[in-house]
């Protein structure tokens, strides 16, 4: 998982749940950390995130294989998109 990459995933982030008007930089978000109790992210804006790997990485879950710990990370967001690229 390349720096790259998740430095671009806490851009998306902050960008598709409209963070920066909380006053949260893509810097300010670690790798590990779980977005749900860091940032106050709820079901909705996780599936958010979810629809934005999509868009911006092509990476589309079958039913049976998602599971929202992938989803809980940056560190895991990205690994998910390097094992589906």
């Amino acid at each position: 998982m390349s720096a790259e990459l998740k430095s671009e995933i806490k851009q998306m982030i902050v960008e598709r749940l409209f963070l920066d008007r909380k006053g949260v930089k893509p810097t300010d978000i670690e790798d590990g950390a779980n977005l749900m109790e860091t940032l106050g992210v709820d079901s909705v804006e996780l599936f958010e995130i979810v629809v934005g790997v999509e868009e911006d990485y092509g990476v589309a879950l079958a039913e049976d294989e998602f599971s929202i710990e992938r989803y809980l990370t940056v560190a895991s967001i990205a690994t998910l998109i390097g094992e589906n690229q």
